[in-house]
């Protein structure tokens, strides 16, 4: 070796005390190659000089800030890509320098205490040298879990976060480990298994994402453990088929055979669903041997669609849960909890919605934002839904930079204080952390929650798709990382929890059953045989149901429903309506809002109950309901139609948010869950409803025929063209009709009080679940020719055609059509003294071709029959009816 000598080795000792104390950028190399997301620190002189009391309490409040700043930032330089593809860098915040503190106060003790919350990390310690600080905030916040929770504003939920956080936790136990590791190999065995027997078909594969299924089974089995009733998932397509089997307990079999072609006839699919689409319903057993019963909603290809409805599935089967648990009728775990629900507690604590989503739809599909916004809303909270977002770090083809303008697609939860639990999907026991963090905060809480799961996709959006071509850096990176699953079975070798050859085993026995299970499906059936789809609900002809309702009770609902609390002091023009409406039911008549209300009250005193939201329902956009009255002295509130509830009834009527799409997706979840409720969603005004024109191509008129899923919920859209110009005229009569086939809903324009009355009792008692869609009216709410006598409510029933009720005695032309434009044709013919009968069709769907004929017969000697609408010849019910009228 060559030695040094006089200036040469004063040169290289100078050279090496300059790297050792970080010139030259030699430690951050170090730190860059590592991925260490730290600064490197300079030795540089202590230039404080001295430990007084004034320098300490300065330093202290720096150690202070440091300590904030991590709490609120740590997550920005946590260990969460799983591919490193982007460099990490320290915020000036989490840098100990940017708070005036050097490398020589690493060795000082600094006080741990209540003050800055650290005292439940320190194990009884009240003072800890900075280092130890550092060690205690980066364990805490800067490893493979980050959590984004400093903007809530409840002092009291940020603490029980920090605690939960910060406090030691316990390793995991052998078994916990291995049952990640069964869950792992379950996960992953499946989709090698499809990928290899099925190239080509597309499955939406959940490689890279495996971490999904420990997560989901965690969260599920504290939900098993602690005795809730059930839980409702909603998904996309990523890594369906994977929670359908090893979540929901699909059989291998079962899917075998939607891949083979052939079709199950138990299998609750209609039309041909594709398999990443189809739900269904069942059991999920804990470790622990605790039961869950677990529901998959099936949903379309519209990405975040599923998730209001899935709520809407868990609102109504905790009300459903909390009126069997008032009548004893559950076991008592959940009926405790229902008591719990129903007493005021936080809701929902007997069954968990669960929604997955994806990184880009999160952020970039507004339904998600509406749904969000609901979640603490009085008739929309449900305790709390648990978000798990797949965040595989790119969508379809975008990268993040072109899918959202936020540093995480979580971000917009931070709208409604959901705190945001960040981990690396590459580490598995994270993961399960981060669910049991979830729940657990769900259930103190009673709040969404989400989890940020960063993973990666390893194949294209669909298994045909080349993601090289838009993606080259990320998959290359891809091509080389190792999958999760071995990356944990050798850290579970290191640590001695298990040997190769029975992680191994493990694995081999996963795809021999897949082998056993193929092997049986090819073998029941003759290549080339397809099995039967299941029988449509029963369609036809509308049903003959008794909906009068005797004088007698109508006078005894109303005694009600005009009685206010002593001392209430209404609004003027409340008064004024309330005197009208005496006045008028003293006549024996009622109008619009009056025959609803007293459809409402008959059906709670024989105990239906009723929900009913939309934007200002509770008044009604044309101030004409009036369901809850307002003291106008303290703003007391008195809804009178509650007074008439059977016992386990109840009258829901709520204002909604300002939403359409999530607002009826819900409304349509909570009428799948709970049929026996009569559920309505009013729009403030018919065109409304095109901000929900999803929920209604997708699920509510295709359900039945996609997935055998019947509703029977009702639409209020209210409809005319009243001379106020385009907007808020048209209900878009035209789109429904043409949506109209098989039976699959019912559309109606009644334009009598008595009508609107026997239609809404005949959906809310007929037992089987059909859409109604009412193209209600504006001018006619209060409008003389549309009352109804007292007498129609008691002796008729809903006719699908109403014929002219007084027609001339020579009629030369017959006039058909729908709406209020009945009423203006019949006055002008009356005012014109013509030989024309006006015919109103109350029933555009189905189409009621005998009713019609027997009306015409009356007419023989008209010579002309024409269609009369008040819509565009493009609009309205002409295109529809004229092919029908021929």
């Amino acid at each position: 070796h060559r030695i040094l000598q006089g200036a040469q080795s004063g040169d290289f000792l100078t050279t090496v005390h300059d790297l050792l104390v970080g010139k030259h950028g030699f430690y951050h190399d170090i730190f860059r190659d590592l991925g260490v997301p730290y600064k490197e620190v300079e030795w540089h002189r202590d230039v404080t000089g001295s430990d007084t009391t004034t320098v300490m309490t300065t330093k202290q409040s720096q150690v202070d800030a440091l300590i904030a700043a991590h709490r609120d930032r740590g997550h920005l330089i946590a260990d969460l890509d799983p591919l490193a593809l982007n460099e990490p860098e320290l915020h000036q915040d989490l840098d100990p320098a940017g708070h005036g503190l050097t490398i020589w106060d690493l060795d000082r003790e600094f006080e741990v205490s209540e003050s800055n919350g650290l005292a439940a990390a320190t194990g009884g310690r009240d003072r800890l040298p900075l280092r130890e600080i550092l060690g205690l905030l980066r364990d805490a916040y800067c490893r493979t879990l980050g959590v984004d929770y400093t903007h809530i504003l409840d002092p009291e939920e940020k603490r029980w976060i920090r605690d939960q956080i910060e406090s030691p936790q316990p390793a995991l136990s052998g078994d916990e480990k291995l049952r990640i590791l069964d869950r792992l190999n379950a996960a992953e065995a499946l989709e090698t298994f499809l990928g290899t027997r099925y190239v080509g078909q597309k499955r939406f594969g959940l490689e890279g994402a495996e971490s999904v299924i420990p997560t989901i089974d965690a969260v599920l089995a504290e939900a098993a453990d602690d005795h809730m009733h059930s839980a409702i998932i909603g998904m996309a397509h990523r890594g369906r088929l994977n929670v359908l089997v090893n979540i929901v307990g699909k059989t291998y079999g079962q899917l075998f055979r939607e891949f083979e072609g052939a079709i199950d006839p138990d299998a609750v699919q209609g039309s041909g669903d594709v398999k990443y689409h189809l739900g269904m319903s069942g059991e999920f057993t804990s470790p622990a041997g605790n039961p869950l019963q677990v529901d998959l909603a099936a949903n379309p290809s519209h990405l975040e669609a599923v998730g209001p409805v899935v709520v809407g599935m868990a609102k109504a089967r905790m009300d459903a849960l909390t009126d069997e648990a008032t009548a004893g009728a559950v076991d008592e775990a959940t009926a405790e909890d229902a008591a719990e629900d129903s007493a005021g507690g936080p809701p929902g604590t007997g069954v968990l919605p669960l929604v997955l989503h994806g990184d880009a739809a999160f952020a970039g599909q507004g339904v998600v934002t509406e749904t969000l916004h609901m979640s603490q809303l009085d008739g929309y909270a449900v305790g709390g839904t648990i978000h798990l977002v797949i965040n595989n770090q790119v969508g379809f083809t975008a990268t993040a930079q072109e899918s959202r303008s936020s540093p995480y697609p979580t971000d917009v939860a931070r709208t409604v204080q959901a705190p945001i639990f960040h981990v690396n999907g590459d580490d598995p026991e994270a993961c399960v952390r981060a669910g049991r963090l979830a729940f657990q905060y769900r259930r103190r809480w009673g709040k969404d929650v989400v989890i940020d799961l960063w993973c990666y996709r390893r194949h294209g959006h669909n298994e045909g798709d080349d993601p090289s071509i838009t993606q080259p850096l990320m998959y290359n990176r891809i091509a080389e990382h190792r999958p999760v699953r071995k990356g944990y079975v050798e850290r579970l070798v290191l640590q001695d929890e298990i040997d190769m050859t029975a992680a191994t085993g493990a694995l081999d026995g996963f795809e021999s059953m897949l082998h056993e299970a193929l092997d049986a499906t090819r073998a029941e059936l003759p290549e080339g045989q397809s099995m039967a789809l299941p029988p449509k609900p029963p369609t036809g002809a509308l049903p003959d149901i008794d909906t009068t309702v005797g004088l007698d009770e109508l006078r005894d609902i109303y005694a009600v429903l005009s009685r206010l609390p002593e001392g209430f002091s209404v609004h003027p023009r409340v008064a004024k309506h309330l005197q009208a409406r005496d006045r008028m039911f003293a006549d024996s008549e009622a109008d619009w809002a009056l025959a609803e209300t007293l459809a409402f009250g008959s059906l709670l005193r024989q105990g239906t109950s009723v929900r009913l939201s939309g934007q200002d329902s509770r008044r009604g956009t044309f101030s004409q309901r009036h369901s809850t009255f307002v003291d106008n002295v303290t703003g007391a509130e008195h809804t009178p139609l509650a007074a008439l509830c059977a016992p386990r009834t109840h009258l829901w009527i709520y204002d909604s948010l300002l939403s359409e799409y999530a607002a009826l997706g819900f409304e349509y979840g909570y009428s799948l869950a709970n049929p026996e409720v009569l559920t309505l969603w009013e729009a403030q005004f018919g065109d409304f409803a095109n901000g929900a024109q999803i929920i209604i191509d997708q699920f509510l008129v295709a359900s039945v025929d996609k997935w055998r899923q019947g509703s029977g919920l009702v639409l209020l859209l209210p409809h005319g063209l009243e001379g106020q110009g385009p907007e808020h005229s048209s209900a878009r009569i035209e789109r429904f009709l043409n949506l109209a086939a098989e039976d699959n809903m019912t559309l109606a324009q009644p334009t009598t009080s008595a009508q609107y009355f026997h239609l809404l009792r005949r959906q809310a008692l007929w037992d089987l679940s059909r859409p109604l869609v009412v193209f209600s009216p504006k001018s006619l709410l209060r409008a003389r020719p549309a009352r109804s006598a007292l007498g129609e409510f008691a002796g008729a029933s809903f006719r699908a055609v109403l014929d002219d009720p007084a027609p001339p005695s020579r009629v030369d032309r017959v006039v058909l059509c729908s709406g209020k434009v009945g009423h203006e044709a019949a006055a002008k013919r009356d005012s014109l003294a013509a030989n024309v009968a006006v015919v109103r069709i109350e029933q555009l769907y189905p189409w009621p071709a005998a009713e019609i004929a027997e009306i015409l017969a009356r007419y023989p000697d008209a010579g002309e029959i024409v269609w009369l609408q008040d819509e565009p010849r493009n609009m309205g019910a002409w295109n529809f009816a004229r092919d029908r009228l021929a």
